[in-house]
């Protein structure tokens, strides 16, 4: 046999005898959950800070300014102050076509209050809304 034939055969003994008793070992000993890969310095590091106090809203300082006076084809829906015709019509399955978004081609039309606008530029107004599609 050649040099390179032997490196080859013992690089392959050494690698199987290597890596099967660990196998073994592994198995034989009791199994554990945790990870000690930094030991536990780590242990509180994603725990809550008990002197920043209570958690407070993400979004808005007093949540949002919804308006309870909101009509939709005469069935009442829920929205908030400043929200676009569009989306709240769209949240309660209202189909209204759109043609250019931007208010020049007025096929959004609609009656709010009794007057004809544009739902794709009007928003929720505060206080009482009554929306019909035409």
């Amino acid at each position: 046999m050649n040099l390179k034939t032997l490196v080859i055969i013992a690089a392959t003994l050494s690698l199987t005898e290597a890596f099967t008793p660990s196998i073994h070992s592994r198995a034989s000993q009791s199994s554990s959950t945790r990870l000690h890969i930094f030991g536990d310095a780590l242990k509180n590091a994603f725990g809550n800070d008990d002197s920043l106090g209570k958690a407070q809203n993400a979004g808005l300082t007093n949540g949002p300014n919804e308006n309870d006076k909101v009509t939709l084809n005469g069935k009442k829906v829920k929205a908030v102050v400043g929200q676009k015709v569009s989306v709240v019509a769209a949240q309660n399955r209202v189909k209204i076509s759109y043609n250019c978004q931007k208010g020049d081609c007025g096929t959004c039309m609609i009656a709010m209050n009794g007057r004809k606008v544009k739902a794709c530029q009007m928003n929720i107004p505060n206080g009482k809304c009554d929306i019909k599609t035409l």
